[in-house]
Order: structure tokens, then C-alpha cells, then sequence
């Protein structure tokens, strides 16, 4: 089923000349930057400059220099702290920034990671107790924390202090249209979530919240400059956890990948090289698609243990080993979600689950940890609010991924009478439930889902219609000053019509991907489109009919005309440059 799409073109108005002359940027540069609401000096400033100096104080997060203190003192007083973090990628690296961090302070620290399948996420019983029992005074939370109130409350009990450092939603208690925050017992919270919470970015990673109270703390112990090594850190969570990339989470990741690049970290050294990669070459993209997933396999197929242990091993060798073994599960995790994917799609479209808002697939046998992948396919796919369940321990438990008229986290808390535990954020949320109440829950969601065809139909933004004579070798050299592109920041959209191709082609080993010739004032530009060739071709041969669509695959004269949404790139073959197009969408 191909999805309904509006394209929209952005029609936002500025100086484009002025601020081309002032950035040595083309127009057209200038265009898209105003398009991600980048409008002010300052934010101009920030995003063709990003710099140290565009980051936030850490003192104006709520809680940070409090919890700075109280680290402080039970370091001095060599209390034994114990760091909570959580198993994936932001929940690793937040741990990594604390437990690294606090060591260079001199504290005695150790840290756990709870295990997917047998903890769940974030904090439960069972590490409480066993925190208690291995003498520890303090535990500090990252990544997690600002839902766990019953069992911060069982450590305050214990004698225990604890500090959460987090950045999810604080939970919400509703009666009738009143929703009321609900905040854990702890002695220090910093979540930048938090109403009266003045720091001026809300959209931080727990990375990133974590790294700004170690700032702090450092400062304390007289480290003025020790917190800017872990930028390639923060930067590495913001991306890998899908923060948006813009104000501070774009500087952050800017400076972060430049880290990266030259980075001294001897297990990310070797997880880079065996992915292939060359450093100087990273983008925000290879975190996200390529070296991240590798981080995120062990908490999904394993223990995240594994993950953190790389980033904390100094020796080549074995960092190579272990590096190579979350390539391996990496790759395992890529089957599962394939044959996942598959599954989900089937039980949509045999039980016309699209006609639905909101779609809660139950596929009982799925490793839990992949259900929010395979949500997100599902999202892409029909281009619904998505929740896939799997049976877990002792009960359902799944993740959801959502679309941005649908905020999941409230919906969720709508529905809270129903499950044994959720959290998240708008667009993505976890939960557990007893199987009895998957039925109860579908229904629930979509009674409350309060969307129209308005808001399930896909709207694509197109920054600039940009005809293809315009293409050129310098600006698409210059669309490298809008990276890191990423949520928030994507890669820019442009967009032709009328088009007339000379030829398709099929290419790739499969020969499911296709290359046009398309007419141009050189000559002809390749387009090359790496979707389903078939349904491409499908799509054309019911608008303009077969022998048409024949035609165009033999080289042959026909009257079709092509609006492609599309991203300019240069193609290097045998010594030349060449501008070409790749297609992201068609009409």
C-alpha cells in the first residue's frame, strides 16, 4: 500500500541574499537554514559557527549544582556511590561520562547497567537491594530515574542517597482534564523536563544532563577544562538517542564529531575500524546508522555491559575482539528485525490494521528488544502512531513510536489504569501490561487517538523547488556547512516537476533499484532511486500506462512527465565530478 503524502513548500521569508553574503553561502543555503527556524544573529552565529561558547551554563539546569555539592562531599568523604544507567546507547554513554568522570575526582564509584529481559529499563527493586547490600551510600541515576518513585522511595528507606539525572517526561497523574506531575522521592533531581526548570534548551540527551552536572562537579575539585574531553560522548548519545539537532544539540554534535574523529578512546578506535569506517569521513549519519546500532546490540541481544566495558577497555587487541563481537550482534539484530518487520507487516495487512489511528501489533514470540525498531518501521510504513507488544517475562512489554500529531507519552497516561508500567516522551514511549489487557489497550488508544486524515497523511516539506539547471558542483560542496543533519536538522528537500527522462535503468545486484537519464540544459542528469523499483514503476505504468512505462526501459520516445523530491550529490567517476540526483519521493 503506498502511503498518501502532501508535499508543501516552505514559504518562510528573510534576507536570503543578505545572509548568503554574510556566511559566504549560496541563497539557497541560506533558504533551508531559515527553514529549520534558525533566524536571529546569535542562532545564525551558532549554526554556521558552532563553538564552545554556544553552550549553556550547567549552573542554570535545576538541581545541577546541588547534586555537584552533594557529590562533592560524599567524594571527600569517600562515600561509596553506585551509577544507574540504563542499556542503550544514551543510557551507556551517560554511564561512561559519570563513571569516568567521578573516578578523575577521586570517588569511590562503580556502576550497573540493568539487563533488558531480566530488569527492564531504568531502576527496579532488585537493584536497589543489591545496591544496598554492596555498602553503597549514594546512587545517581542516568538516563532514567524521574519514574521510578516507589523505588527511590525503597532506597530512601534503605538509608540510601540518590540523585537522578535524567531528561524523559516527569510522569503525570490525570484527573479528568488535570494532569499532575509526579516527582520521586530523591534528594537531588535534575531533569531539564521539569516545570520550573530554567535552562533555556529543553531537549537535551541524558548524556548531556549527566556530562553538565560532571561539569560542574569538576569545577569544584578545580578540573576547569576535563569536562570538554567527553564532547564526542554527549555527541555520540544525542545522535544515537534521536534528540533534535538544533541550538546546543547541534553545537554539541558539531564539536562532538570533530572530537570523534581524532578520538583517543581505544574501543571506539576499534568499533570505527571495524565498521570500516574511515574517522575523518563521520557524520552524524554513521552514528545513528552504522557504529551506533553496534552499541545498541548488546543491550538489545545481550548485556550493555559489553558496550560500556569497550569504552572503558585502554588495550588494542582486546578492544578489537570485543568491537568485533557487537559488529557480530549487530549483524544478528539486523536478521531478527527483518523477519520481524515481515511478520508485523502481515498481521497489519491481513487484519486491515491501517484502517486503524493508532496500530498495536502483539507479535508474542519477538525478541522484546526489538520492538521498537520494528515500531518504527511499522511508523514509516503506514505512517501511524505505532505500538509493537511482545511477551516478556511474566508479562507483555513493547515500545511504541509515534507520528508529531500524536503525543505518546500523554496518551499513554491516559491509559496508565491499564498498565503495569510505561514512560517515555512524544514520540516514543515503553510500557508493560498483562496480556489480558492488549485488546483493552488497542481499543483505549484508539477511542483517545483524536486524529483526521489531516493528520495521517505525511507532510513533506520541500525547502526550495529547485530546478535541475541550477545544480552545480559548488552548491553541492556547500550543503556540507548544514551538517550535522540529523532530527531536527534534516537534510535539505528539494524538489522539480515537469521532468522528462530519456531512459531508466535497473541497477544493483538485485536489480531492484533504478537509474533515469533525466533532460536537463547540459544534457541529461542521472536520478538514481534506491526504493522499491517495482512499485516506482508500478506507480507510472497505472498513470501513463504500460507501453509507456516499456518505453521509457527501452530507451524509447514516450510523453511522460516526473515530479521527484529529491538531494542533490556529486558522483566521482574516473577522475570527474559529476552533479546527479538521488529520488526520496515521486508524483
Amino acid at each position: 500500500m503506498r502511503r498518501e503524502e502532501k508535499w508543501v513548500v516552505l514559504a518562510k521569508s528573510a534576507d536570503f541574499a543578505g545572509i548568503g553574503k554574510t556566511y559566504g553561502v549560496d541563497p539557497v543555503i541560506a533558504r533551508i537554514v531559515r527553514n529549520r527556524e534558525v533566524t536571529d544573529k546569535q542562532e545564525l552565529d551558532a549554526y554556521f559557527h558552532p563553538s564552545l561558547n554556544c553552550l549553556h551554563d550547567p549552573s542554570l539546569l535545576k538541581g545541577a549544582k546541588e547534586a555537584a555539592e552533594l557529590l562533592e562531599e560524599k567524594i571527600r568523604n569517600q562515600k561509596k556511590i553506585r551509577i544507574i544507567g540504563d542499556y542503550d546507547i544514551d543510557g551507556i554513554f551517560s554511564t561512561y561520562i559519570l563513571y569516568h568522570g567521578l573516578s578523575a575526582c577521586g570517588a569511590q564509584v562503580d556502576y550497573t547497567l540493568p539487563h533488558r529481559i531480566n530488569d527492564g529499563y531504568g531502576l527496579n527493586e532488585k537493584l536497589i537491594r543489591e545496591s544496598c547490600e554492596a555498602g553503597c551510600d549514594t546512587i545517581i541515576t542516568c538516563d532514567n530515574g524521574i519514574a521510578a518513585a516507589d523505588e527511590i522511595a525503597l532506597a530512601k528507606e534503605l538509608g540510601m542517597t540518590v540523585i537522578v539525572t535524567d531528561h524523559h517526561e516527569i510522569p503525570l497523574r490525570w484527573e479528568g482534564e488535570t494532569a499532575h506531575a509526579i516527582l520521586p522521592p530523591a534528594d537531588v533531581i535534575v531533569d531539564p523536563k521539569q516545570q520550573d526548570c530554567m535552562y533555556p534548551f529543553k531537549g537535551i540527551c541524558g548524556a548531556v544532563v549527566a556530562w553538565k552536572v560532571l561539569q560542574l562537579l569538576q569545577q569544584r575539585f578545580g578540573m576547569k577544562d576535563e569536562w570538554k574531553r567527553y564532547l564526542a560522548c554527549a555527541a555520540f548519545a544525542t545522535v544515537g538517542d534521536v534528540m533534535e539537532l538544533r541550538g546546543e544539540n547541534r553545537t554539541i554534535t558539531a564539536l562532538g564529531l570533530e572530537q570523534l574523529r581524532h578520538t583517543e578512546n581505544v574501543g571506539l578506535q576499534a568499533l570505527i575500524r571495524k565498521n570500516d569506517l574511515e574517522p575523518d569521513t563521520l557524520r552524524a549519519y554513521h552514528i545513528g546508522y552504522v557504529i551506533g546500532p553496534c552499541i545498541n546490540a548488546s543491550g538489545r541481544l545481550d548485556t550493555a555491559k559489553r558496550a560500556l566495558e569497550l569504552l572503558l577497555e585502554e588495550d588494542m587487541a582486546r578492544a578489537s575482539l570485543m568491537a568485533q563481537e557487537l559488529v557480530a550482534l549487530n549483524a544478528s539484530r539486523k536478521e531478527l528485525t527483518a523477519k520481524g518487520v515481515e511478520e508485523a507487516v502481515e498481521i497489519v495487512e491481513s487484519q486491515q490494521l491501517w484502517r486503524k489511528q493508532v496500530l498495536v501489533v502483539y507479535l508474542p514470540e519477538c525478541h522484546e528488544s526489538l520492538a521498537g525498531i520494528i515500531a518504527g518501521r511499522l511508523r514509516e510504513r503506514y505512517y501511524r502512531p505505532t505500538f509493537v507488544l511482545t511477551r516478556g517475562e511474566g508479562c507483555v512489554k513493547g515500545s511504541g513510536r509515534s507520528i508529531p500529531a500524536y503525543h505518546m507519552y500523554e496518551k499513554l497516561s491516559r491509559v496508565g489504569e491499564l498498565l503495569i508500567k510505561f514512560g517515555g516522551h512524544a514520540m516514543a514511549a515503553g510500557l508493560s501490561l498483562t496480556e489480558d489487557r492488549v485488546p483493552q489497550l488497542e481499543r483505549a488508544l484508539n477511542e483517545d487517538a483524536g486524529l483526521d486524515a489531516t493528520d495521517l497523511t505525511e507532510k513533506i516539506c520541500i525547502d526550495v523547488p529547485m530546478p535541475l539547471s541550477y545544480i552545480n558542483e559548488t552548491l553541492i560542496e556547500q550543503l556540507s556547512v548544514l551538517e550535522p543533519c540529523g532530527n531536527g536538522n534534516e537534510k535539505p528537500v528539494f524538489a522539480d516537476r515537469e521532468l522528462t527522462a530519456r531512459r531508466a535503468f535497473y541497477i544493483g545486484k538485485e536489480r531492484n533499484m533504478l537509474k533515469l537519464q533525466l533532460d536537463c540544459e547540459r544534457g541529461y542528469m542521472d536520478a538514481l532511486y534506491f526504493g522499491d523499483a517495482e512499485e516506482f514503476l508500478d506507480y507510472y505504468r497505472k498513470k501513463y500506462g504500460v507501453e509507456q512505462v516499456n518505453a521509457l526501459l527501452r530507451g524509447r520516445p514516450q510523453q511522460m512527465r516526473f515530479a521527484f523530491i529529491y538531494y542533490p550529490q556529486i558522483n566521482h567517476y574516473q577522475g570527474q565530478n559529476i552533479p546527479q540526483i538521488v529520488i526520496t519521493h515521486y508524483a
